[in-house]
C-alpha cells in the first residue's frame, strides 16, 4: 500500500491525510509545532466551497459545529457612506452557509477527527530537507535529527513552505501585500448588528472589519498599511502599541472602530500579509506542495482554507484514479492551477483597493455602489462559491495528458 508523507498538520494536512485514507492510501503528518502550541491567528472563514470539499470526505460535522454562518459583507466609507453588499457564497443543498470560526477552533476541529480516523500526527517534526529516492519515494529529514521515508511527500506548510523550496530552489517568495493584519474579541454592548453579519469600512487611512458573534461577542480584524516588519519588530510590539496605532489610524473615521479596539481585552498579536504570486513549480518528481504553499491568497479573498480543502480532496482523487504518481500529479495541477490562481489574483485586486490615495478613494466611493450592483450578487461569484468535487467520479487518464 502507498504511504504519503504529509508535511505540516495545519488546515491542508489533516484534510489531505483523511482524503487519502478514504482512497486507500496510508500516510502520516510531520508538524512543526508541539501540540500545545497555538496556531496563531485570530479567526477566518470557511465558505460553502471549503465545507463542500469536507462534505466529500465525510469530514464536515466537527468544522459545521466550530462556526457561525455568516452571509453578507455590508461594505462603508470612512465616512460612515453605505457602498453595498456583497454575499458570501450561496447554500448547500442542506441550507448550510460560509462560517467564521476561530482559527485555533478550525485546527482543533480538523486535527481531532484525523486522529480519531487512526492518522498517525508527529508533533516537533520541522523540516530540514527531502529528496526522492532512486527506487522512486521520498525521504524527509528534520530538524531533530530523525527521518522518515515514503512513496510520496505532499507539502501542506503554509506560505513559507520549506517544501517548495526543496521542489524548486528558484522558487519565488511571499510577496508582501503592503498591509498588516491584527484582530481580536470584544465584548461590547454600544455596537449592536445582526449576528454573522460583517461591516467592513474603507477608513481613510486604513481598513477595518467586525462582525457580531452569536454570543454577543464583537470580532474584529484591522490592516494598518506600512512598511514590510521583521519578526523582531512584530513581537516587540505590544497591545497597547497595536492600540495606539490602530486608533490613531481610524480617529477621523465615522464609524465603531475605535470604540471597538479600546474595548478589547487580551493579547494583540500583529502580522504582516502575504500572497504568493504564480508559483510555476508545484512538484518534482514524488513530492508536491498544495494549499497556502503552492497559491496562497490575501485573507481578502475569503478563500484560504476553503481552496486549501478543495486541493486535499482532488489530490487524493487523482492517486486514486491514475496509475501512477506523475499522472497524478499532472492531472491535479491541470484541475487546480486555472482556478486557484484566478482567486490569488482576484483577491490582489480587492486588496488594492484597501490603500489609495485621496483622489483614488473618492472615486472608489463614488464608483463602488454602481459596480457592487452589477457585479456584486450572488450569480457573480458562482463560479467561486459552487464548485463541488464528486468524489465518486472517476479522474480520466486523459487528465494527465
Amino acid at each position: 500500500m502507498t504511504k504519503a508523507l504529509i508535511i505540516g498538520g495545519g488546515i491542508a494536512g489533516p484534510v489531505t491525510a483523511m482524503a487519502l485514507q478514504r482512497a486507500g492510501i496510508d500516510s502520516v503528518i510531520y508538524e512543526a509545532r508541539a501540540p500545545e502550541e497555538s496556531a496563531g491567528g485570530a479567526f477566518l472563514t470557511v465558505a460553502v466551497n471549503g465545507l463542500d470539499a469536507l462534505r466529500a470526505i465525510d469530514a464536515h460535522a466537527g468544522v459545521l459545529a466550530a462556526g457561525f454562518p455568516s452571509r453578507t459583507i455590508e461594505l462603508r466609507s470612512g465616512t460612515g457612506k453605505r457602498l453595498g453588499d456583497v454575499p458570501i457564497g450561496g447554500e448547500l443543498p442542506d441550507g448550510t452557509t460560509t462560517l467564521t470560526m476561530r482559527r485555533t477552533d478550525l485546527y482543533q476541529a480538523l486535527l481531532g477527527e484525523a486522529w480519531d480516523r487512526g492518522i498517525p500526527i508527529e508533533h516537533g517534526k520541522r523540516l530540514r530537507n527531502a529528496s526522492s529516492t532512486p527506487a522512486g519515494g521520498a525521504v524527509a529529514w528534520f530538524e531533530d535529527g530523525t527521518r522518515a521515508a515514503g512513496d510520496l511527500l505532499i507539502g501542506t506548510d503554509g506560505i513559507f513552505s520549506r517544501t517548495r523550496g526543496i521542489i524548486d530552489p528558484g522558487a519565488p517568495a511571499p510577496r508582501y501585500t503592503g498591509l498588516g493584519n491584527i484582530g481580536g474579541f470584544t465584548h461590547i454592548p454600544t455596537v449592536t448588528g445582526e449576528p454573522g453579519r460583517y461591516v467592513m469600512m474603507f477608513g481613510r487611512r486604513a481598513f477595518f472589519g467586525y462582525i457580531p458573534s452569536p454570543s454577543g461577542e464583537v470580532w474584529w480584524f484591522a490592516n494598518p498599511p506600512g512598511p514590510e516588519l521583521t519578526r523582531a519588530e512584530l513581537a516587540s510590539l505590544t497591545s497597547e502599541q497595536w492600540k495606539e496605532r490602530l486608533t490613531g489610524l481610524f480617529s477621523d473615521d465615522a464609524g465603531p472602530a475605535v470604540e471597538i479596539i479600546r474595548s478589547t481585552d487580551g493579547l494583540l498579536i500583529g502580522a504582516n500579509q502575504y500572497d504568493m504570486p504564480r508559483v510555476p513549480r508545484w512538484w518534482r518528481g514524488p513530492m508536491i506542495v498544495i494549499g497556502d504553499a503552492a497559491h496562497a491568497a490575501s485573507p481578502s479573498s475569503g478563500q484560504g482554507a476553503s481552496l486549501a480543502m478543495e486541493d486535499a480532496v482532488t489530490l487524493a482523487q487523482c492517486l486514486r484514479d491514475l496509475p501512477d504518481t506523475r499522472s497524478a500529479f499532472l492531472a491535479y495541477e491541470q484541475m487546480r492551477r486555472p482556478r486557484v490562481e484566478r482567486i490569488v489574483a482576484r483577491a490582489a485586486r480587492m486588496n488594492s483597493s484597501k490603500i489609495p490615495g485621496p483622489m483614488l478613494r473618492a472615486v472608489r466611493d463614488l464608483v463602488l455602489p454602481m459596480i457592487l450592483k452589477r457585479h456584486g450578487s450572488a450569480d457573480s461569484q458562482r463560479w467561486i462559491f459552487n464548485h463541488h468535487i464528486e468524489w465518486d467520479a472517476p479522474v480520466p487518464l486523459g487528465r494527465a495528458a
